[in-house]
């Protein structure tokens, strides 16, 4: 294993959430096409592709994306409108998790790991 490189969110409304996401990653996307909308978020892929047909949502995928400040990147997200999956908690250490749900009814995960390098 190499480590996480893309998460691919699937969203029914392309245009509002690629502009969701760009306002709670504060970046613009790099690729905006039709079947498929890019952010580079630290060297990471976050991938926007439109739902094809309705789905059940389930809640069997987790990423955790790097914060640097645990308590206001999940109420930044709140406030932009996602909802509440898991309140800030710390699981051992220095390491603090979170988890919202975007208005496409994904799970964003949020880690404040001040132990984790890029290597």
């Amino acid at each position: 294993m190499l480590g996480l490189r893309t998460v691919i969110y699937k969203v029914s409304d392309l245009p509002n959430a690629a502009e969701w996401y760009s306002q709670a990653f504060g970046t613009k996307p790099y690729f905006v096409k039709p079947y498929y909308i890019g952010f580079n978020i630290g060297g990471y892929e976050l991938g926007l592709q439109p739902e094809e047909e309705k789905s059940t949502k389930g809640e069997n995928v987790l990423c955790y994306w790097g914060v640097s400040e645990i308590a206001g990147s999940f109420e930044k997200f709140i406030e932009l409108g996602a909802t509440f999956y898991e309140q800030p908690q710390n699981v051992g250490g220095d390491i603090v998790v979170a988890a919202v749900k975007d208005p496409w009814e994904n799970i964003i995960g949020l880690i404040y790991n001040p132990e984790f390098k890029l290597k």
